[in-house]
């Protein structure tokens, strides 16, 4: 599983401005498949994608993400090779 932390680096009015494309964005990752769950931090500093897939696709798909490409957010990938899941978050150990 991945980790997706992006931390804004720009004010949020400028992240509301690329906000609509950025949204479209993280929709075709989860018809992708590779998104499970995504939202805001608590404060609004940037926000969080629990992913699966292969860590090059989902780094090359994160260079296309709009908040990149504006440079409004900073990615940090984080890998995580889950053991133990809860039932019914079994998706998150692929």
């Amino acid at each position: 599983m991945l980790i997706l932390s992006l931390n804004y680096v720009k004010p949020n009015e400028e992240a509301d401005k690329h906000m609509e494309p950025h949204m479209a964005w993280v929709k075709e990752g989860y018809a992708k498949g590779w998104f499970l769950a995504s939202g805001r931090k608590v404060p609004r500093t940037g926000g969080v994608i629990l992913a699966v897939g292969e860590r090059a696709e989902i780094e090359a798909y994160v260079a296309a993400d709009p908040f990149t490409i504006h440079g409004v957010a900073e990615y940090e990938i984080i890998e995580v090779g889950l053991t133990t899941v809860t039932e019914g978050l079994e998706t998150l150990k692929r």
